[in-house]
């Protein structure tokens, strides 16, 4: 027979029949359709403890590590500041609510917020939505081979950003990157279908002489040498 629960009015009806010698065991088990070895399991715990079915367990598994306040800090931590790793927060756990846990508990306890790590999305301060829109409307009427592209690129002292974060689900893990002038070099390169065709890398920033420079004496040559060719 498989297993099936018995409900606790069977199980005391059955010790209420053999206890008042009303049928033999043999009849009752026949009856209620349960073993004899379970019969004496369910009698041994009614005469010990006065109930058939075994208390609830209202204790069970690991008690709860983090509470209520301790989750609503992590979250506002990472809503703060979501480059944050998870060994940041663990320390800042442990500092500031003098409790120690594994990293794998604090990560359990955001995906349980919803809460997932992503890819950041550096927002730029300068970025315009309607200025990009007319760009790209406006470039729409040349062809591949007729575009060329140039960009600055410069190393300075500015802090490392991480790629990485914390946010909900369903939304971008942001961050506002701070633009730090320092000591750098630019550099200046004409990018086309043919790759870079034309470079310049000068110490400090681009200025307007500099450009000018640039632009009469090597992206102009390599052009006219695109064409001649």
């Amino acid at each position: 027979m498989g297993y099936h629960k018995i409900s606790a009015n069977l199980k005391l009806a059955t010790i209420k029949l053999y206890e008042q010698h009303l049928l033999d065991l043999d009849d009752i088990l026949d009856c209620v359709g349960f073993s004899e070895r379970t019969f004496w399991h369910i009698q041994k715990r009614y005469n010990k403890t006065g109930h058939v079915d075994p208390p609830i367990c209202t204790s069970c598994g690991q008690p709860q590590k983090l509470h209520f306040d301790d989750v609503s800090y992590l979250q506002a931590l990472v809503h703060q500041h979501p480059d944050w790793f998870l060994d940041k927060l663990l320390d800042l756990l442990d500092t500031n609510h003098f409790i120690a846990v594994h990293y794998t508990t604090i990560y359990w306890e955001l995906e349980q917020a919803n809460i997932s790590p992503k890819k950041l999305w550096i927002i730029a301060k300068e970025h315009d939505e309607d200025l990009c829109a007319d760009f790209i409307q406006q470039m729409g009427q040349y062809s591949t081979e007729e575009l060329g592209f140039l960009d600055e690129f410069s190393k300075d002292e500015r802090t490392v950003q991480c790629h990485h974060g914390q946010a909900k689900q369903g939304k971008r893990a942001s961050m506002r990157g701070v633009f730090v002038c320092g000591r750098r070099v630019s550099g200046k390169g004409l990018l086309t279908l043919d790759g870079i065709i034309a470079s310049t890398v000068v110490e400090g920033s681009m200025t307007q002489e500099k450009f000018l420079h640039f632009l009469k004496h090597s992206v102009v040559s390599a052009l006219q040498h695109m064409v001649s060719g």
